[in-house]
């Protein structure tokens, strides 16, 4: 008997089906990953068993009997719980408020708040999380706002855990400790469902894995019996290369220079004295823990932020004043961390997006006029060359398009201006396998065509595998300057919590 069986299950969106037929079954204690595609179903599944979701066909079995699921109040009351991918959390309430907030105790409409606090610190206690339940939550860190997320289901009693990417903004010790927890709760008799595009989390820590393809269930396999390869083969359906074969950097002249850069105020912390070159036919990665300036750094190179002092040179020209137009023009081109808040206009086609910084240019423009036949022929020869997939072809919606073929657009956009400097803002966040090799590849291009790249990531093996060279960012310094053949993750982990600093950055 399975804790739960999703048998037949069917799900379409307009156009698409999301879920095809799917039959998935959870047993008691394990770690069951959940591996496939962007755009594959994994999250639309377990939006339909966390009750988000009514599925067109199909049925809902926990320990062998038929439920029904019509939305997440349901799922709490059948010990379901669910740790989003972007956490649902209440940034000015404190830890303590987050985790009763739907469940609280009243007596004569007063909160009862002090059994809530004895329980939730003896969980806190049991579970090694030396968490401060009094801290409001945009004032601790993105690891800690994930151990709230788990307090939740936690405190609610949830047996079946879903866990929606939960390592994407972790360090390695965060992602290790996360590990530790689940085979824990798993080892009490609690169930784990685990999306996740990364292999080697999936060979570190589950049972068994489900692989989706296109919405439908291609197989379920044990993970100590399948390679990565195999795993990857399964997702993509073909091979994939886990590793990226470069040639060695031939470094140029210095595209960037940015010297003595101080902002007191922004997203995250301030920014300190920052001095760095980036140059051409080199790939330089920005490491560090979200929310430990990069933001800001970005912001301030980009245009979408002043700065306070200090200057930005590209190619010996002063940007720190320019418009964001005058700075695209120049050559720098932005894939931007939050690729919906600045790097599409949701409602816009996929066309549309194409152009958003060339429409004003004569081959997209005429007398004022848009010219249609102009940009629909210029976004289906980015749809070939960037293998971007969309129900509609150019006149997709991009809100309607999956996270990683929004991304292969953004990328097509920016790489196809022939940038001088690109700057590549966690490029990868939440892909699959088969789309990281192709943006990777993608950013090796642009190295090995003499362009400078300039990398921000939190992904330690894309930082490790991808750039030349790597500077790390904490508190809003760049505490080290290293090389990627010679630090180790865990040193480089160290870096990015401020454990470890250099004495000297070169």
């Amino acid at each position: 008997m399975y804790t739960i069986e999703m048998r037949n299950v069917t799900k379409i969106f307009p156009g698409i089906i999301a879920n095809d037929n799917i039959t998935l079954q959870l047993e008691r204690g394990e770690i069951h990953a959940l591996l496939g595609e962007n755009g594959a179903g994994k999250s639309t599944l377990m939006s339909v068993l966390f009750g988000l979701y009514k599925p067109e066909t199909g049925e809902i079995y926990k320990n062998g009997e038929l439920v029904t699921i019509t939305g997440p109040n349901d799922a709490n009351t059948l010990g379901i719980g669910m740790v989003h991918q972007h956490f649902k959390l209440v940034h000015n309430f404190t830890v303590l408020e987050n985790i009763v907030l739907g469940v609280e105790s009243t007596k004569n409409g007063i909160l009862q708040m002090q059994d809530a606090r004895a329980r939730v610190k003896a969980l806190s206690e049991k579970y090694a999380f030396d968490i401060d339940i009094d801290a409001e939550i945009r004032h601790i860190s993105v690891g800690m706002q994930q151990r709230v997320e788990i307090l939740k289901m936690l405190y609610r009693n949830n047996e079946i855990l879903i866990f929606d990417e939960p390592t994407a903004v972790l360090t390695p010790q965060e992602i290790e400790a996360l590990m530790n927890t689940m085979r824990n709760m798993a080892a009490e008799g609690k169930s784990i469902l685990f999306i996740t595009h990364k292999l080697d989390e999936i060979k570190q820590v589950a049972d068994r894995c489900s692989v989706l393809r296109k919405g439908k269930m291609i197989g379920t396999v044990k993970v100590s019996e399948t390679s990565k390869e195999e795993l990857s083969e399964m997702m993509v359906g073909r091979k994939v290369a886990l590793s990226l074969d470069k040639n060695e950097a031939k470094k140029g002249a210095a595209i960037l220079q940015v010297k003595n850069l101080q902002k007191s105020s922004g997203d995250g912390k301030p920014l300190k004295n920052i001095s760095f070159d980036v140059f051409a036919g080199e790939i330089l990665c920005i490491a560090g823990i979200e929310g430990n300036g990069q933001t800001d750094l970005v912001y301030a190179l980009t245009g979408l932020s002043e700065v306070d002092s200090g200057q930005i040179l590209m190619e010996g020209t002063e940007l720190s004043k320019m418009k964001i137009r005058k700075r695209t023009e120049m050559g720098i081109s932005h894939i931007p961390e939050d690729r919906h808040r600045h790097g599409l206009v949701l409602d816009y086609s996929l066309a549309y997006n194409t152009i958003l910084q060339t429409y004003y240019t004569k081959e997209f423009q005429h007398r004022s006029f848009l010219r249609k036949d102009a940009i629909m022929a210029y976004a289906r020869r980015l749809i070939d060359r960037f293998d971007i997939r969309s129900g509609q072809g150019e006149e997709t919606p991009a809100r309607s398009m999956s996270g990683g073929n929004q991304q292969k657009t953004i990328l097509a956009r920016e790489i196809d201006r022939n940038p001088k400097l690109l700057i590549a803002v966690q490029p990868t966040r939440g892909l699959d396998v088969g789309a990281i090799e192709y943006i990777h590849k993608q950013l090796l291009e642009q190295r090995d065509a003499g362009r400078a790249v300039l990398l921000v990531s939190l992904e330690l093996e894309e930082v490790m595998n991808v750039s030349d060279r790597i500077l790390v960012m904490y508190e809003g310094e760049i505490v080290a300057d290293v090389d990627p053949k010679k630090v180790t993750f865990n040193e480089l982990g160290l870096y990015m919590s401020g454990a470890k600093k250099d004495k000297v950055v070169a």
